[in-house]
């Protein structure tokens, strides 16, 4: 097995991260990858939002835990999120956002960084103190969260879990 299937197979989300903020070449990296996933006729119209600043990434996960109606940190500790955003004038937004969202994930794990999909971002942009927010970046109005991929150092492994039978159909 060639070492990019072996690293897909053998990622996992983390949902357990260390205090510690990631260097900011591993978070240049994971940036590149997503920058260079693949959109809709090769549009490349997702931004990537990374967020290192500390009270900041607690805002976020503040908003994003008020989405669910809870006050728990559904970031995990992480100290480190990209958001992702898609320009909703464009089709295929939501498969382009989250292409870009795949190949960080991927990248974070073959760097040795966890990752986790938090989702509602789509909802917490929707706010007004998100739309602030995107302002605030210089984000369009027309753009919409599609995903939030937090990262960090793991503190505890995933659990590994195997893979359901039946999910594979084969027409010859």
């Amino acid at each position: 097995m060639n070492d990019t299937i072996k690293a897909l197979i053998e990622r996992r989300s983390c949902r357990s991260y260390k205090a510690e903020q990631i260097k900011r070449a591993e978070l240049d990296e994971v940036l590149t990858a997503g920058l260079w996933a693949p959109t809709g006729m090769n549009r490349q119209h997702t931004k990537l939002v990374a967020v290192t600043d500390a009270a900041t990434v607690k805002r976020l996960s503040r908003m994003n835990g008020a989405v669910m109606g809870s006050e728990s940190d559904p970031f995990y500790g992480a100290p480190c999120v990209i958001i992702v955003f898609g320009d909703s004038n464009v089709y295929t937004y939501v498969e382009d956002g989250s292409l870009a969202m795949g190949n960080m994930m991927n990248a974070a794990h073959s760097i040795g960084l966890g990752s986790c999909w938090i989702h509602r971002a789509k909802e917490m942009f929707e706010s007004e103190e998100g739309k602030a927010l995107m302002a605030q970046w210089g984000i369009p109005d027309s753009y919409k969260g599609v995903g939030n991929c937090i990262l960090g150092y793991i503190a505890a492994p995933p659990a590994d879990r195997p893979r359901l039978d039946g999910r594979i159909i084969t027409i010859e």
